[in-house]
């Protein structure tokens, strides 16, 4: 594999999050704030799980800490907000 190539599969989770942490505040920017939040929550969310199911080397950025607790802490923080984002009362807001 050449360099090019690491360094793209090195970088790509942590691309794909921050792409759908764009799309959510480009929702939010649009007034649409639960559908923002969904994808913001949904962004953690799948940072957890390139976290659990790749090795440290190829997640890049998305390592912080030790594995469980990356896991732990990125599938709380996407719950939390997929949760709250889905059950707050919109009183006729989007």
């Amino acid at each position: 594999m050449s360099a090019g190539e690491q360094y793209l599969r090195s970088h790509l989770p942590m691309t794909v999050v921050s792409a759908l942490i764009v799309v959510a505040i480009v929702f939010v920017a649009w007034d649409r704030w639960r559908r923002g939040a969904l994808i913001f929550g949904s962004a953690a969310l799948v940072a957890a799980a390139f976290r659990l199911c790749l090795p440290t080397v190829q997640v890049g950025l998305l390592a912080v800490r030790s594995k469980p607790f990356d896991v732990a802490a990125l599938t709380a923080l996407g719950s939390a907000i997929v949760f709250l984002a889905a059950t707050i009362n919109t009183l006729g807001v989007n």
